[in-house]
C-alpha cells in the first residue's frame, strides 16, 4: 500500500506542478490583469453606487453586529442579494459546483429561502420566542425535526470534551470553530447527496452518518495539524506523533500506542483513542470503491502538509515549486477528503473544479493570516516573501498569483461564467475591506505596496474597488464573527457566572451556621447541631445562589438585604433532604458526601430538625424588614403555599414507589418535588422587587423546565455516577423501585427529554424582559454537571 500511495502522491505532485507553471505563464504575460481589469468594470457597475442628498438615509445606514445587519439588510431590500451571493459562494468553494448548472441554480434559492425561515428579521425582543437558529438550542430543534436529536447530543458532547482536552499553546476556540465548520461541511455534502427525495427513515440515517463521518474527520484538524504546528510537543514528540500518522494511513489500521511518558502522557492517549474510535468509524463507513481515493487524498494532504510543516523561514533557497506545490496539494486534498468520506456519487467535474479552486481559498486565508504566521515563524508563500523579495527577484508575489488564480477559475475553470465572477470578485474585494478594517489604513497601505502587482493601473484599481464597493459581503463571515464573538463573550460569561457562584456560595455558607442563644437550655443543643451538621454539608446552593443572581444582578436588590432570604432557601432545602433521607422515605445512608442525619442522631432528631428548619426559614422571612411589609407579607404567603405544593410533590413520590408511571405524571410530580424550589428561587426576588404577574408568570414557566431538566440530569447520574461523584449512593432509583425519567424513556429518551426541556426554557427566557445571562450559564450547568 505504501508503494501506491507515494505513487499517488507523485501523481499529484506532478499535476499541481502543471498547474503552478501555467498560472506562472499566466502571470508572466499580466493575463490576470487584462481579463479582471474588463470583470471589475462590467462588475463595478452593481457595487458601486452615487448617493444623492435624498438616497443617503437608506442605503447608508449598517449597523454592525449579527441581528442589527440582517434586519438592516431586509429593510433595506438587501438581503435576497446577499443571501443568494453567500450561499452561491458556498456551492462553490465547500460543495464544487458549477453555479451554470439549473439544478444547483434551483438548490441555492430552495436553501435561501430554508435559511430565511431561520434568520432574526424581527426587530422585537429575542426571537419571537424561538432558538436561534445557530445556537446549541437552535441546533438541537433543527436535530428534533431531522430525527437525529440522539446524534446531535452524541456530537455535543464530544465538542465538549474536545474542548475540555485541548491543551495550553493551542486556541481552544478555534480549534473548536474548525471542527465545528468540517462537521457542518460534511452534513452540507450530505444533504447536497441526498436532495429532497429522500425518505425520512433513509433521511435521518444519511443525517446521523453524516454528523459523525464529520467529526471523525473534522477531529484531524485540532488533534494531527494544529497539534504538530503547536509547540505543545516536543520535536522527539513530533516526529513519533507524525510516524504513527503515516503507519496508520500506509497499513490502513491505528498501531497500538507505545509508553508515552512525559506531561503529554494522558493527551496523547485521549487523542490516540479519540482517533482510533474516528478512524474506525470512517474505515467502517467507506464503500468499497472509494476506499482507495480516501487513503490516497488522505496520504496526499498529511505529506503535503509535513512537507510544509518542515520548513524553516531562515532557509533563504526554497524554490517556487517547493513553496506552492505542497499548498496546492492541500488545499485541494483536504476538501477532496470529504466526498471519499461520504462515499458520494461521482460528480462530473467535482475533482478537476476543487483540485483547481483550493489554492485560491488558502492563499487567502495566508494572507489574513500573514503577521500572525510571520511571528510564529511559519512559512507560507506570503511570509516567505515578506522576509526575501529584496533578495529573491525570482520569488513568485503571492498576491499577483491570487489575482492569476482568480482570472483563471473565472475563464478556465468556470468558463467566463458571470455569476461565478460576480461572486469570485465579491469575495476577493470583501477579503481586503475587511483585511484593511483589521489592521488599519497605515498598515494595509504598507502590505499593499510591498505586494504591487507591478501594474499600476490595476493595482489602483483594485484598491479604488476596496475603497468605494459595497455589497459585498458574504453571511458566512458573518456568521463566523457571530458565533466566535458569542463563543468568546459566553467563555467570559461563564467565567463570571462560576466566579459568582463560588463567591455567593461562599457567602451563603457563612451565613447559613445556626448560633446558640446565651440563655438556650442544654436540651436545645442536639436539634441545633443536628441542623448544622445537615447545614455544613458539601451543597451546591443552587436556590439560594439563583436568587442572588436574580435579586441582586437582576433587580438591583442590596446583598446584605436578602441575605436572610438566601438563609431561608437553603434551611427549606436542607429540611426537604433530612425528610427525604429518612428510612420511612427514601431510606438513604449518604448525602452531601457524609452519612445523613439519622444515621447520625437517630430518626426522630431527624424529624424533629427537619421541622425546626422550616421554621427557621419562615423566622429568616420574617426578618426582611429592608423591604415593603406588603411584599414580604405575599413573600411569606407564596412560600407558604409553595412549601405546601413540595409536601404534596413528595407525598406523591412515596405513593409512586413500585408503580409504573405515565410521562405526564412523573413531569408533574418532578414540578411539584424540584420545579417549585427552582421556581421559588426565581419569583421570591421578583416579588421583594415588586414585579407586576406577568414576569412573574414568565419565570414559572422557565422554572418548570428548568427544574425537570435538573431532575432528569439527577436521574441520569443516578445511573451512570457512583457515590464519589454525586456524594450519595448512586442507583438509589433502582433499589428504591421509583420511576424515574430513565425507567420510563430509557437512558437515551431521558437525554432527549433533558435537551428539549432546555431549549423550551431557553426560549422562554428570550422571551422574557429580563434575559440575565446567568440564567443561561444555570441552564448549561444544569445539563452538564457532574453531581
Amino acid at each position: 500500500m505504501n508503494d501506491r500511495l507515494q505513487k499517488k502522491y507523485r501523481f499529484a505532485e506532478k499535476k499541481a506542478a502543471d498547474y503552478l507553471t501555467s498560472l506562472s505563464g499566466q502571470l508572466t504575460n499580466k493575463i490576470y490583469a487584462t481579463t479582471l481589469t474588463k470583470d471589475i468594470t462590467t462588475w463595478k457597475q452593481n457595487h458601486i453606487r452615487q448617493y444623492s442628498l435624498y438616497s443617503r438615509g437608506k442605503g447608508k445606514s449598517n449597523p454592525r453586529g449579527y441581528f442589527g445587519y440582517i434586519q438592516w439588510l431586509e429593510f433595506t431590500g438587501k438581503l435576497d442579494n446577499y443571501l443568494e451571493r453567500s450561499i452561491s459562494y458556498i456551492f462553490l468553494r465547500d460543495l464544487g459546483k458549477s453555479l451554470r448548472s439549473p439544478h444547483t441554480q434551483n438548490r441555492i434559492r430552495h436553501v435561501v429561502a430554508n435559511l430565511k425561515k431561520h434568520l432574526p428579521l424581527s426587530a422585537t425582543i429575542g426571537n419571537g420566542g424561538k432558538a436561534e437558529a445557530f445556537s446549541m438550542a437552535g441546533l438541537y430543534r433543527w436535530a428534533q425535526k431531522e430525527g437525529v436529536e440522539s446524534t446531535m447530543i452524541w456530537l455535543l458532547n464530544k465538542l465538549k470534551s474536545v474542548s475540555a482536552n485541548i491543551p495550553e499553546g493551542m486556541n481552544a476556540e478555534e480549534a473548536k470553530r474548525k471542527l465545528m465548520k468540517i462537521i457542518a461541511g460534511v452534513i452540507l455534502h450530505q444533504i447536497e447527496e441526498m436532495g429532497d427525495v429522500v425518505l425520512d427513515e433513509e433521511r435521518t440515517r444519511k443525517l446521523d452518518e453524516a454528523m459523525r463521518l464529520g467529526y471523525s474527520y473534522g477531529l484531524t484538524y485540532p488533534f494531527i495539524d494544529d497539534l504538530l504546528d503547536s509547540d505543545v510537543l516536543s520535536e522527539e514528540e513530533k516526529k513519533r506523533y507524525s510516524s504513527l500518522i503515516r503507519t496508520t494511513l500506509v497499513t490502513g489500521s491505528v498501531p497500538e500506542l507505545e509508553p508515552w511518558t512525559n506531561k503529554n502522557k494522558e493527551l496523547i492517549h485521549y487523542i490516540h483513542s479519540e482517533l482510533r474510535q474516528a478512524f474506525a468509524y470512517i474505515q467502517d463507513h467507506l464503500r468499497q470503491e472509494t476506499k482507495d481515493n480516501f487513503f490516497e487524498q488522505s496520504y496526499v494532504f498529511f505529506h503535503s502538509q509535513e512537507v510544509d510543516r518542515e520548513k524553516d523561514l531562515s532557509n533563504a533557497s526554497y524554490s517556487n515549486e517547493e513553496l506552492y506545490i505542497p499548498v496546492i496539494l492541500k488545499s485541494a486534498s483536504s476538501r477532496l477528503i470529504v466526498r471519499s468520506v461520504l462515499s458520494a456519487e461521482e460528480d462530473d467535474g467535482f475533482d478537476t473544479r476543487t483540485f483547481f479552486y483550493g489554492i485560491y481559498n488558502q492563499l487567502a486565508d495566508d494572507f489574513a493570516d500573514m503577521f500572525d504566521d510571520l511571528e510564529a515563524g511559519a512559512v507560507t508563500p506570503y511570509t516567505y516573501y515578506m522576509k526575501y523579495h529584496q533578495t529573491r527577484p525570482d520569488l513568485i508575489n503571492p498576491f499577483e498569483l491570487y489575482w492569476t488564480v482568480i482570472s483563471n477559475l473565472i475563464h478556465n475553470v468556470y468558463h467566463s461564467d458571470p455569476k461565478t465572477c460576480e461572486v469570485m470578485l465579491n469575495r476577493a474585494i470583501n477579503g481586503l475591506k475587511r483585511f484593511k478594517e483589521r489592521m488599519g489604513d497605515k498598515k494595509y497601505n504598507d502590505v499593499m505596496e510591498l505586494f504591487a502587482t507591478g501594474n499600476s493601473k490595476f493595482d489602483q484599481l483594485i484598491q479604488k474597488m476596496v475603497r468605494k464597493a459595497d455589497d459585498v459581503e458574504f453571511f458566512d463571515k458573518l456568521l463566523r464573527d457571530h458565533i466566535i464573538a458569542n463563543m468568546k463573550e459566553e467563555e467570559k460569561e461563564r467565567e463570571a457566572f462560576l466566579d459568582a457562584v463560588t463567591t455567593v456560595r461562599g457567602q451563603i455558607n457563612d451565613a447559613l451556621h445556626i448560633h446558640e442563644n446565651d440563655d438556650a437550655s442544654i436540651w436545645e443543643d442536639p436539634i441545633i447541631d443536628a441542623a448544622n451538621y445537615s447545614l455544613q454539608g458539601d451543597g451546591k446552593r443552587i436556590r439560594p445562589i439563583i436568587t442572588w443572581i436574580m435579586g441582586v444582578h437582576e433587580y438591583g436588590l442590596d446583598t446584605s438585604a436578602i441575605v436572610p432570604l438566601l438563609k431561608s432557601l437553603e434551611y427549606m432545602h436542607t429540611a426537604s433532604l433530612i425528610f427525604d433521607d429518612l428510612p420511612s422515605q427514601d431510606n438513604s445512608s449518604f448525602r452531601r458526601g457524609r452519612p445523613t442525619l439519622h444515621h447520625i442522631y437517630n430518626t426522630a432528631v431527624a424529624e424533629l430538625t427537619g421541622l425546626y428548619l422550616t421554621q427557621k426559614a419562615v423566622q429568616e422571612q420574617a426578618s426582611l424588614d429592608q423591604f415593603d411589609p406588603k411584599a414580604v407579607l405575599r413573600l411569606i404567603q407564596y412560600s407558604a403555599g409553595k412549601t405546601a405544593d413540595m409536601c404534596k410533590g413528595q407525598v406523591m413520590d412515596l405513593n409512586s414507589k413500585g408503580k409504573p408511571l405515565t410521562l405526564e405524571q412523573l413531569n408533574t410530580m418532578c414540578f411539584y418535588k424540584t420545579g417549585i424550589a427552582f421556581e421559588a428561587s426565581l419569583v421570591m426576588p421578583a416579588i421583594l422587587a415588586g414585579k407586576q404577574e406577568e414576569e412573574l408568570e414568565a419565570l414559572k414557566s422557565f422554572a418548570y423546565h428548568a427544574g425537570i431538566a435538573f431532575q432528569i440530569k439527577d436521574d441520569l447520574l443516578d445511573v451512570e455516577s457512583d457515590l464519589a461523584t454525586l456524594g450519595k449512593p448512586a442507583g438509589k432509583d433502582l433499589e428504591n423501585n421509583n420511576s424515574t425519567f430513565v425507567s420510563i424513556l430509557g437512558i437515551d429518551g431521558a437525554r432527549k427529554a433533558m435537551w428539549d426541556h432546555y431549549c423550551t426554557a431557553m426560549e422562554t427566557l428570550q422571551q422574557m424582559q429580563h434575559k440575565t445571562t446567568y440564567l443561561k450559564h444555570l441552564l448549561l450547568y444544569i445539563i452538564n454537571r457532574d453531581n
